[in-house]
């Protein structure tokens, strides 16, 4: 299996895969829901929309060239070549645990569809989609998987906007442009900006838009491909495409909300009142459409999963194998040895995503919990061993356990977390404290600050002779002095 596809993957396959790798199953049926759910609406889905395509943007921008032109094999590598093994070990297990939570969400997106559509257990639609993502990746590497991306993303972007007439025109539904800012059957699709939340909408902005570029995915894309020049047309490309991709969900959880279902085969009470709004798009695609076209739907949705699943459990494959497996743990493997650790971290990975799904149908909940983590404790990590010649292993294990020990005091209701540290702005919902102060952006610049304090803070004391050189484990008296 070739995981960077022998550094030879032009721009035109490149902006597919790209493209690919985030239009998955959790961003089609994430993005119903969050326009379908009141709470939510139109205004957070262009947010997740835009900070998306910023996202590919900033990584055009800032991070495709100098990580292309140093040739690393994956974004791990230059922790582990600037600190070392020890510093960079967190990171790692970080960068895993993001894809194994990816797969959860992607995986979610296919077994929520089929278990509607084809009226089958969730659970065993969810291993059926595991299986046979699992199989398909174990077919190919990189390289294979990246033009079968291309053939995908066409049909996705084929089978969503045939869906979107048949949701527009159903009879039990009301015109979208007169329930987007009027209470018809629930609150307006179109959302509220409340003064109070501004922060907090600022703060989901970011995560998204920075967290994404914490992502193996990511930089695996950027990586593999022919040239610096070519890496960065493909994150330019791929910031229009998803966009694109994303306005065909958007509409059908509009007509979602503007539908009296008691006037569909669905029947009352609506889906959100069920505690259904997680699996909104294939209740709107089996009960607002013929049938051929929700047959159709499901093939649009797994070839979404199929794209995006695939990437995960490649990114994990590449992190455990090179960076932990054969840097780590077994330094003189085998090349056979090699392959076969990444067929079984990719079993591995997709097993154990797989598993998580039973924890929630809410595409959301595993999006900004990877988004989150990559934010915090990837993100400033990144920027400060590529742009900061003062950092080190000392300031990287500081700003790492500041930041997580920081998120964690924060508290987090999804996970039944209560916070210690009470903000500005956190107020008691329904027996619950919700924190509207932006928290992970103020995690993310603690955690930046304290790699680089702490980075100074080590660097004068070895260099200054104030601490034996002999307590240098990660080797900073070698670094020059800022």
């Amino acid at each position: 299996m070739a995981l960077l596809g022998n550094r030879s993957i032009n721009w035109v396959v490149g902006m597919f895969t790209m493209t690919a790798s985030w239009v998955g199953g959790g961003v089609i049926v994430g993005m119903t829901e969050t326009v379908y759910t009141p709470s939510k609406g139109l205004i957070l889905a262009v947010i997740i929309l835009s900070s998306s395509s910023l996202s590919f943007v900033v990584g055009g921008l800032v991070f495709a060239k100098p990580m292309r032109d140093r040739k690393y094999v994956t974004m791990i590598d230059p922790f582990q070549i600037k600190y070392g093994k020890v510093p960079a070990a967190p990171l790692s297990l970080a960068s895993v645990f993001m894809d194994v939570i990816w797969v959860a969400g992607t995986l979610t997106g296919l077994g929520a569809t089929m278990s509607v559509i084809l009226d089958l257990p969730y659970a065993v639609s969810i291993w059926i989609s595991a299986a046979v993502v699992i199989i398909y990746t174990l077919l190919g590497g990189l390289y294979s998987v990246a033009y079968t991306d291309v053939i995908q993303l066409i049909l996705i972007f084929i089978s969503l906007w045939l869906c979107v007439p048949f949701v527009l025109m159903n009879p039990s539904s009301l015109d979208i442009t007169e329930t987007a800012f009027n209470h018809t059957f629930q609150a307006p699709w179109i959302g509220t900006l409340q003064t109070d939340r501004v922060w907090r909408l600022i703060d989901d902005f970011l995560i998204l838009a920075l967290g994404n570029l914490g992502y193996q995915a990511f930089h695996q894309r950027t990586l593999s491909a022919s040239s610096s020049t070519t890496a960065k047309i493909t994150c330019f490309v791929a910031a229009v495409f998803i966009v694109t991709f994303g306005i065909p969900p958007v509409l059908i959880g509009a007509v979602a909300a503007s539908t009296d279902w008691n006037l569909t085969s669905y029947g009352s009470p609506s889906p959100f009142e069920r505690g259904e709004a997680g699996i909104v798009l294939p209740i709107a695609l089996q009960h607002l459409t013929p049938s051929y076209i929700s047959i159709i739907a499901i093939g649009a949705v797994a070839a979404a999963v199929m794209s995006s699943a695939d990437s995960a459990l490649l990114s994990a494959a590449s992190i455990f194998t090179s960076n932990i497996y054969q840097n780590i743990l077994r330094t003189h493997a085998s090349k056979t040895e090699i392959q076969w650790v990444i067929r079984g971290t990719v079993v591995v990975v997709g097993l154990v995503g797989s598993s998580l799904t039973h924890l929630s149908n809410s595409i959301l909940i595993f999006w900004f919990i990877g988004s989150e983590t990559s934010y915090i404790l990837i993100f400033p990590q990144l920027v400060c061993v590529l742009f900061f010649n003062i950092s080190n292993g000392y300031g990287a294990i500081m700003g790492w356990l500041v930041g997580i020990f920081l998120r964690l005091l924060c508290g987090e209701p999804s996970l039944r977390l209560p916070p210690v540290l009470h903000f500005p702005g956190c107020t008691l919902e329904d027996g619950v404290y919700v924190q509207y102060f932006p928290i992970s952006t103020f995690c993310m610049l603690c955690a930046f600050g304290s790699t680089l304090l702490f980075s100074y803070l080590a660097s004068l004391l070895f260099n200054k002779g104030l601490v034996p050189e002999k307590w240098d484990m990660f080797k900073v008296k070698a670094q020059q002095m800022p």
